[in-house]
């Protein structure tokens, strides 16, 4: 199978999003490497300018003492020329040899001579002339031939040598023979020496540069060491502190600033510790104090309900309003030993003691059971409930009575807040996870209200009547059933336009993941794009043998 382009990136992009991550999270990485690009930079630019202070410094006076050489040979040979006896071809061509071979010790082994004859020169007489090492005379440019030609005072130039490729220097001059007409002489030095001596402080310069880089990394390594050790040791007991490890201290060192923040730390911690305990120790007592009411509540609540169903079954031989009291009285009992169940039910999930038995369900199923049996109590409150289920199975490992409850108390909070507008049910799953989004259009929720919606005992409305019953309790077990699920139970509502709530709950081992198999928020119309929607007649489910795919509506 080829690579596609998006692999390549991705595993291209790797390496540089764990750069990026250790570079974000590592405070000694980013001084080091700060004042390791900062320290280059300025190393770089200062040896930069020192080697072409020196260079500029070896050519200027190398150049001077090439043009105060030249310029002393060049009219040492015109002497030559201007009194010399030759007259005849043979003698000025033994008088050129000589002046050459004078030429060449007078400058050493190092400098070359080039002498031609000048375009100009008209004279008859054939004169033998050359250069003193094979191609040298390749390195004289047409510029500096006219230059020649033209009387330019000691005309120079940079050039390359041909046979070793060295940098050098070419002077050129005008000599003038009697009777053999005007020729060009040119002096060649090289620049061996000064190029050497400019790559061996280069070669120092380097490695200074070098060694200095690495000291001033060193000395920040080590100096950042020294600040950001306490800092990463405060770092993980902060961490642990965090996990529940109260008794975590940092060390105390000497008598500088860190030592001042490790003893300010310990004083915090400490007092951390106290409220802490002493907060745990009241909420075991609360919890304590909850749970044994609502135990011993049980026995007298019994005996009560034994005398209410009594007045309940001979309501019919009592006055009007007693007979009212007595239903007012058994409906009051019903309210109260759901509250108490809730109670229990909270003491045990703050107590750590709730029991879940995980099972693979399908979490379609589930929905569709809850909403089959508060069908008629919507129907008698004329609300209609449209249920939507995407393609394919939902199963995922859950308890299911815990998790038909979350669905069973999102539907009633739906049914009492909808002021009789449709209430929409949506299941669908990915890989990751499954999702169920309950959804009214009634009286919604304010930001304020969304933050306390999972309190304990808060309503959006006091004062409004219930007709579904309710204790207060049922979105906040609600939430804590998800959450002991390793789940999310998330809302979003707005004055007006109804409230959403979403369950998600984990199908792997993997978690929920990032992209959730439905949005929290879906309009009206973005329910059908779910699934097929299941149709309910006269407030009872009529799934009969579609119960797997739906009937559509």
């Amino acid at each position: 199978m080829r690579p596609t382009a998006r692999s390549v990136g991705a595993v291209l992009l790797a390496p540089l999003q764990r750069g990026l991550r250790r570079w974000t999270r590592s405070m000694s990485l980013r001084v080091v490497v700060s004042t390791l690009v900062v320290g280059i930079g300025t190393v770089a630019l200062l040896g930069a300018y020192v080697s072409t202070a020196v260079r500029d410094g070896l050519v200027d006076e190398r150049v001077e003492s090439v043009l105060a050489e030249s310029a002393r040979d060049a009219a040492t040979a015109q002497e030559r020329a201007d009194t010399t006896t030759a007259a005849n071809p043979a003698d000025l061509q033994r008088f050129v040899y000589d002046l050459i071979t004078e030429l060449s010790g007078l400058g050493g082994e190092s400098r070359g001579l080039v002498m031609v004859r000048s375009p100009d020169n008209t004279s008859t007489v054939p004169l033998t002339v050359g250069e003193s090492t094979t191609g040298l005379r390749t390195v004289i440019t047409t510029d500096m031939r006219e230059a020649v030609r033209d009387g330019v005072p000691q005309p120079w130039q940079f050039v390359e040598l041909p046979t070793s490729g060295d940098p050098g220097v070419v002077v050129g001059s005008q000599l003038n023979i009697p009777v053999a007409g005007p020729y060009e002489l040119y002096f060649v030095y090289p620049l061996s020496d000064e190029a050497a001596t400019l790559a061996l402080i280069q070669r120092v310069l380097a490695i200074g540069a070098v060694v200095l880089v690495g000291l001033v990394v060193a000395m920040t390594w080590f100096v950042t060491a020294q600040a950001v050790r306490p800092v990463r040791h405060a770092a993980r007991v902060a961490s642990r502190l965090a996990e529940g490890r109260l008794s975590e201290r940092m060390t105390v060192r000497g008598h500088d600033e860190m030592a001042t923040l490790a003893q300010t730390f310990n004083e915090m911690a400490e007092s951390l510790q106290r409220q802490i305990t002493r907060m745990e120790h009241l909420s075991r007592l609360q919890r304590r104090f909850v749970s044994d009411v609502s135990h011993e509540l049980r026995t007298p609540l019994t005996t009560i309900r034994m005398a209410s169903d009594v007045l309940h079954d001979a309501r019919g031989d009592f006055a009007p309003h007693v007979a009212r009291s007595a239903e007012l009285l058994s409906t009051q009992l019903d309210r109260f030993e759901a509250l108490l169940s809730d109670l229990l039910e909270i003491s045990r999930i703050d107590a750590g003691a709730a029991q879940l038995e995980f099972e693979e369900n399908d979490l379609a199923d589930v929905v569709r059971d809850e909403v089959e049996a508060v069908a008629p109590i919507a129907q008698d409150m004329g609300v209609q409930l449209r249920l939507y289920v995407a393609p394919g199975p939902h199963t995922a490992s859950f308890d299911r009575p815990r998790v038909g409850r979350i669905i069973r108390n999102l539907l009633s909070n739906a049914i009492e807040h909808c002021q009789g507008t449709p209430v929409d049910i949506a299941v669908r799953s990915n890989r990751r996870g499954t999702a169920v989004v309950v959804r009214d259009y009634g009286l919604g929720l304010t930001p304020h209200q969304v933050d306390r919606v999972f309190d304990r005992f808060w309503r959006a409305d006091s004062a409004r009547a219930r007709t579904m019953g309710g204790t207060g309790l049922g979105l906040s077990i609600a939430r804590e059933d998800a959450v002991l699920h390793d789940g999310t139970l998330e809302v979003w509502g707005s004055p007006g336009q109804g409230a959403s709530f979403r369950l998600l709950l984990p199908r792997t081992s993997e978690g929920l993941g990032r992209n959730a198999p439905l949005a929290l928020v879906l309009r009206e119309r973005e329910f059908e794009k779910v699934g097929p929607q299941v149709t309910l007649q006269q407030g009872l489910h009529a799934f009969g043998d579609d119960r797997d795919a739906g009937v559509k509506a």
